[in-house]
């Protein structure tokens, strides 16, 4: 019998393979036509469907293996990307993006040496998810507070609160993520068991 945890088709994993084609989607309406209301969308669905794939994934008993790749795959190819499109658009300073993209490589180095090591990826923490959540909820916001309008207005004090909050929880988590890979390289694999 077929290990559960090796399912591709669920239905997780098709809202995580929808909210990665939607980053070329969202890239090319906010750099090449400059449509911010539809790559403003774009953005809500991602956040929502990055939401959606982890409640369905427990209610429907449809975790896999895929599954836990996809959807931080999704998330941080969305960082990114957003980060790289806001910098273009000057709607962030390049800092801001710099220090996030550099945690990401961080953490992606250490789970490199890790897995030379042969240690599994690190233990996805309530954190790290409530990071990427007021990232998410920031960049749509971020996105929002462009321009005059009155929404913009509106909209521009709490981009600014989620893109502060969302930021530092990313660099706290990513600083525990490191606590954990140097507790790990002074274990081997094998004693941890």
């Amino acid at each position: 019998m077929r290990d559960p945890a090796d399912r591709l088709l669920t239905i997780p994993n098709l809202l995580s393979v929808l909210r990665l084609a939607g980053v070329p989607l969202f890239l090319y309406l906010l750099l090449g036509p400059r449509e911010d209301g539809w790559a403003l969308l774009v953005l809500v669905f991602a956040g929502f469907s990055d939401w959606l794939d982890g409640k369905l994934a427990r209610w429907l008993d449809q975790t896999s293996r895929l599954g836990t790749l996809l959807d931080p795959a999704a998330d941080r190819l969305y960082v990114f990307c957003t980060l790289l499109a806001f910098v273009i658009r000057d709607i962030v300073p390049l800092w801001i993006a710099l220090v996030l993209v550099g945690r990401e490589l961080v953490v992606g180095i250490c789970l490199l040496i890790l897995r030379q090591r042969g240690w599994g990826t690190f233990e996805v923490t309530y954190l790290g998810k409530a990071a990427t959540f007021n990232l998410l909820y920031a960049f749509p916001l971020l996105l929002l507070a462009q321009g005059d309008s009155a929404w913009a207005q509106i909209a521009q004090p709490f981009a600014y609160a989620f893109t502060a909050w969302g930021g530092a929880l990313y660099l706290w988590s990513a600083l525990l993520y490191v606590y954990q890979f140097f507790l790990a390289l002074r274990v081997t694999p094998e004693k941890a068991a």
